[in-house]
């Protein structure tokens, strides 16, 4: 295992930790945003303000900052950004979607939250085929835009969740084993620098920055805009199943899944989806299996096994498209911790990952005040064909391209209500991911890769994707922000480690 330095596991209950960090002699970051003729500046007590708060998906990350500030193109991001570098010592957070469970990592107390909430459009070339996509867009309305071209495109499978952070961060979708992680599909990001200029990135022109973004988080430029290739489509057949969670069909979804992710007839077409989750409406552990094909093949081969397990008490299949599938939603409201362990595709953890989950279960409802919390153990397949895809289109800075074994990557979650239930319920997630992650290490099924978008702000994403990668993605940091603004004056977000920050030749 890599050594992981930690890094500062960011909470309400710690905000504390921040005020220390604060840069000395801070300038009045909002005023000079207003003299530099931003628009849209939100102060407190403006009732737009309070509704952006409010809008973030997890109260962890409904902070207050100082200002919102929301660009309504890229010549104002750049001069946001001159700004504040120039004329201020603030701090500042940058928000896509507001999905993300961890304090800062798209808002901040006091400083300023760069609000994409007015640059949320999506456009098409019909002759390039490529979409042109903004930050805050929302993936439904994405797919509703390319559904009605008949134009596939890979995206979030939740609807709610905005473009820029998930395209960032990797990027799952049910397109995953044929075309690797939607961020591959990315041909050009539109950067806004430190200095306030504004690269393109593609292929032929910042290929460095290019292969970095895809996948290397916020800590490196302001994207703008992504540029993604689509594609012809067929409609999705899927099916999507709940079983009540008992000690049989656990083990009959665990083996399911070891068994489709080491088969690769199930890679040219297929996706599959197993988690477990606890629901308080009905206290009760439930396991939910979703399964397709993009080729609208109905009831293919590689998910008989699935299909084959008995007494489900929910059954929903037939023929689909991404609009209709991501109008899913995600329980609003709580308290949200995330975190997220890689493994060898190996029945014995993914047992493991299933035992450690129906015990803090047990737990929660032991020690929670008021019953109402909300679990997930959720597991997404990660074959090692998904690190040569991206290879095959340029190549990203993640580092799985290395991987030889096939994988997979699991979500642990936990929503609780109030912030003492907050405190409680990180140390039982710590406890949780420390005993799996020591587990597969002791069974020799420990893999590095940590994937962003499932990660807890105390998670060394970077130093996970490799020696290699980190090496240069230091080298891309140096070079288009020499003063290592993104690194050091955005605290959110997962940047790089500080003993390569503070090497003489660093920041």
């Amino acid at each position: 295992m890599l050594s992981v330095t930690l890094l500062v596991a960011i909470s309400p209950f710690l905000l504390g930790t921040f005020a220390l960090q604060k840069p000395l002699h801070q300038t009045d970051c909002c005023k000079v945003l207003q003299e530099a003729g931003i628009k849209h500046v939100l102060l407190p007590g403006n009732a737009t303000y309070s509704k952006r708060v409010q809008s973030y998906w997890s109260l962890t990350s409904q902070l207050t900052p100082s200002c919102f500030v929301q660009p309504e193109n890229t010549e104002e991001v750049s001069a946001i950004v001159k700004s504040l570098v120039e004329k201020t010592k603030c701090e500042f957070s940058i928000r896509s979607g507001g999905h993300s469970s961890n304090a800062c990592a798209n808002n901040i107390e006091e400083g300023v939250t760069i609000d994409f909430g007015r640059m949320n459009g999506t456009s098409y070339d019909s002759a390039t085929k490529i979409a042109s996509i903004q930050p805050a867009a929302r993936w439904l309305r994405v797919y509703r835009t390319f559904d009605a071209l008949d134009r596939g495109i890979q995206g979030g499978g939740i609807g709610s969740v905005g473009a820029g952070g998930l395209l960032l961060g990797g990027g799952f979708a049910n397109y995953l084993y044929q075309r690797g992680l939607a961020t591959d599909d990315i041909v050009n990001f539109e950067v806004v620098l430190a200095n306030g200029s504004v690269v393109q990135a593609n292929a032929t022109s910042n290929k460095d920055l290019w292969r970095t973004l895809k996948g290397g988080g916020s800590g490196f430029g302001v994207v703008t805009r992504y540029d993604m290739e689509t594609f012809d489509r067929l409609p999705i057949w899927s099916a999507s199943r709940q079983y009540n969670s008992s000690a049989e069909t656990d083990e009959a979804h665990i083996l399911g899944l070891k068994h489709w992710t080491d088969n690769p007839d199930a890679l040219p077409s297929n996706y599959a989806y197993i988690w477990w989750t606890y629901r308080p409406a009905i206290s009760q552990t439930i396991i939910i299996a979703e399964m397709g094909d993009t080729k609208s093949q109905a009831n293919p081969p590689a998910v008989q096994e699935f299909l084959a397990i008995p007494d489900y008490i929910s059954s929903n299949t037939g023929l689909t498209n991404m609009s209709t599938s991501a109008q899913a939603t995600q329980a609003e409201g709580y308290r949200n911790i995330w975190f997220t362990v890689t493994f060898k595709n190996d029945e014995r953890v993914i047992r493991k990952a299933v035992d450690l989950h129906r015990r803090l279960v047990e737990d929660m409802k032991r020690d929670s005040s008021d019953g109402d919390f909300e679990t997930q153990a959720y597991f997404q397949p990660l074959p090692s064909i998904v690190g040569q895809r991206g290879a095959e289109k340029g190549g990203n800075t993640l580092g799985i391209d290395k991987l030889k074994d096939n994988a997979i990557v699991l979500l642990g979650s936990l929503a609780v209500n109030g912030i003492d239930q907050e405190a409680m319920g990180r140390q039982k997630m710590l406890a949780w991911r420390r005993t799996l992650e020591k587990y597969s290490d002791d069974v020799g099924a420990a893999v590095d890769y940590r994937y962003m978008n499932y990660a807890d702000a105390s998670q060394d994403v970077l130093a996970s994707y490799g020696e290699d990668n980190l090496k240069t993605m230091l080298e891309v940091s140096r070079k288009y922000d020499p003063e290592g603004v993104f690194q050091t004056r955005a605290p959110g977000g997962y940047k790089l480690p500080w003993d390569y920050r503070k090497s003489p030749a660093g920041f």
